[in-house]
């Protein structure tokens, strides 16, 4: 067999593939089953990542952003993660994801003071409650307004798992929009720029989010959506009876949260003054420009 196989290789320089496929035939017919190697996964990164904190990943922060900031750019910090999840144990690659803002980008170290319970709508329809981490309130109204939940499955160092993920649509459906100029709200200086310029991270190429990793359903994975408790994902937290208190902490499932709740009537002023706070309309205008519909009940 192998004399044969030289022969053939000789006369048919780089034919690894056929090669490959001769020799799995001649071992077959010999009753010998061989088993072709599985393709690897090409999202996983194999030069070793040993981080084990948040100002591990941190430092890594030039590393992922390249062109100026990390405005509305956190599916970068997510896809750091996600294309090393083989190297990490489940505890390690959750503990990882409360590290930075879904709606900023900003650096976050994780307490229970920016801990917010949210309930969002499911890609697929229905809600589910959870919480994230944020840099400030007005994240918040943000995620009301524009952030869904999907699923993706993970490999991780003990094997695969399902997770939650907070998604917004593509933005590069409509990259024409990126370079369209806007007025900044007067906190801002009322000065006109663009989200090309604004967002420098959010860029564009054959109608793809460079450096975007995508969920099942095909949208932009942002931030991990933790659950609160085992299989309490699918259930809504009692409204509450008290007018809202923004900085109100509320117990669910043994850990401490705010509630969206308390932040309703500050969301509902914010709009009213234009997005005054927070990131502005930087994320808002890059996430509005292909919206996630919601599903309609059946």
């Amino acid at each position: 067999i192998f004399f044969r196989l030289r022969i053939i290789s000789s006369q048919m320089r780089g034919t690894h593939s056929v090669v490959l496929l001769l020799l799995w035939s001649m071992l077959c017919t010999q009753g010998t089953v061989v088993e072709m190697p599985s393709k690897p996964d090409s999202t996983q990164i194999s030069i070793p990542w040993t981080g084990l904190t948040h100002r591990d990943l941190w430092d890594e922060y030039n590393n992922i952003f390249r062109y100026g900031n990390r405005n509305a750019a956190s599916h970068l910090w997510s896809s750091f993660l996600l294309q090393r999840s083989a190297q990490m144990t489940q505890d390690r690659l959750e503990f990882m994801f409360k590290g930075f803002c879904a709606i900023s980008g900003s650096p976050v170290g994780p307490h229970d003071y920016n801990r917010y319970y949210l309930e969002l709508s499911n890609v697929t329809g229905g809600k589910r409650g959870g919480y994230m981490h944020y840099c400030c309130w007005p994240c918040v109204c943000d995620t009301q307004d524009f952030i869904k939940v999907d699923t993706k499955t993970i490999m991780t160092a003990q094997g695969p798992k399902r997770y939650h993920f907070a998604v917004i649509g593509n933005p590069c459906d409509h990259a024409e929009k990126l370079r369209e100029p806007f007025v900044q709200p007067r906190v801002y200086g009322r000065r006109q720029t663009t989200l090309a310029n604004e967002a420098r991270e959010v860029r564009c190429a054959n109608g793809e989010l460079q450096g975007a990793t995508m969920s099942d359903n095909g949208y932009v994975i942002i931030a991990m959506f933790f659950d609160l408790g085992a299989d309490k994902g699918d259930t809504s937290m009692t409204v509450p009876q008290h007018p809202p208190q923004p900085g109100r902490m509320t117990l669910v499932d043994g850990v401490l949260v705010q509630n969206e709740y308390e932040y309703k009537n500050m969301c509902e002023e914010r709009a009213q003054n234009g997005y005054n706070s927070g990131m502005g309309e930087i994320f808002r205008k890059v996430a509005a420009i292909s919206p996630i519909s919601p599903v309609s009940p059946v």
